[in-house]
């Protein structure tokens, strides 16, 4: 019986250790300031995969049609970074905005992290 409960604690540390994918952001945020009617908003978001099993990110979810994404779709291998390209496209008519890009990974913590971006579509000084 001892025997029994050594060996199923064995195998249920083995398990915590075997699954290890942590996503590690450096920022959530950005903040685009003042963007020119149709001028670029593009921004990259970078991020570092922390634990000890390679990290796949499942999914990159923006909350509107007028963000363009681009992420890897290959596993970031331990201690490696990748990056999150994000482009704002609606700025042709002025006014602050706030979106968010969800992106869903298969780290253990932080399966869904919420990136955001801001800032505000002006005329500039013409």
């Amino acid at each position: 019986m001892k025997k029994l409960f050594v060996m199923l604690g064995a195998f249920f540390l083995m398990c915590g250790i075997g699954f290890s994918q942590e996503i590690k952001f450096n920022e959530t945020v950005y903040d685009f300031g003042e963007v020119i009617i149709n001028g670029d908003a593009s921004c990259e978001f970078y991020f570092e995969n922390t634990g000890s099993d390679p990290l796949m990110l499942t999914n990159i979810q923006p909350s509107v049609g007028s963000i363009l994404v681009e992420g890897p779709m290959e596993p970031i291998l331990p201690g490696q970074t990748g990056k999150i390209k994000v482009i704002y496209k609606d700025t042709q008519k002025p006014g602050a905005f706030t979106e968010t890009v969800t992106v869903f990974s298969n780290a253990l913590e932080n399966k869904e992290v919420k990136l955001t971006i801001m800032g505000i579509v002006s005329e500039g000084n013409e």
